[in-house]
């Protein structure tokens, strides 16, 4: 079980800031297009010719970012477990969006997925299968950034980049860790070998 009620958290963020940034939690819209800069410049190379999935995509947000920088993928979807975060990402972008639940649900073939802050109320556990199975779905990669920290009591899962570099590197073939883009955050590249 995550944390906290997902639902819950979502919805009563939504109710008190509207479909913004705040409005799934994020400290700001500048933390998270910060986060989608570190996104942008790992993959822009490839967006092109990709396929990626969403997991977790919210309102759609990195769909709109991505195509201010005029760098959008070949075919973009996204995955949330939220209807109304669907809902309002299908009318924001006119993207392919699926209820899906990354730790359960069947997921589809995509060159790349991307997960940013999707993880950060799940348990270890959970955090950990989202990784592997998000890895597994794609062909090429996996993007995903965590909130950087010990482990602590209370809504939010941190982490430290050494564990999930050895977490990761059991099974991916190219793991690279991306820190000091901002204080308590990092991302990771998952590769596959063909990259």
């Amino acid at each position: 079980m995550p944390r906290i009620n997902n639902q819950t958290f979502y919805e009563n963020a939504i109710k008190r800031y509207g479909c913004t940034a705040r409005g799934l939690n994020w400290n700001s819209k500048q933390s998270q297009h910060i986060r989608f800069e570190v996104i942008h410049a790992l993959l822009e190379p490839h967006l092109p010719s990709s396929k990626i999935v969403d997991a977790g995509c919210g309102f759609g947000d990195l769909y709109l970012f991505l195509q201010q920088k005029g760098s959008l993928p070949r075919k973009y979807i996204g995955y949330d477990t939220l209807q109304e975060a669907i809902f309002v990402a299908h009318k924001r972008t006119k993207q392919h969006f699926a209820r899906k639940d990354i730790l359960n649900d069947e997921l589809e073939l995509a060159d790349f997925y991307i997960a940013s802050g999707s993880m950060n109320i799940l348990n270890r556990f959970e955090t950990f299968l989202f990784i592997r199975r998000c890895y597994e779905a794609s062909k090429k990669g996996f993007v995903f950034n965590l909130l950087k920290g010990e482990e602590k009591e209370g809504h939010f899962n941190y982490f430290l980049p050494h564990e999930i570099e050895a977490y990761t590197s059991e099974f991916a073939y190219d793991v690279e860790m991306y820190e000091d883009y901002m204080e308590g955050d990092f991302t990771v590249f998952l590769k596959k070998e063909d990259v």
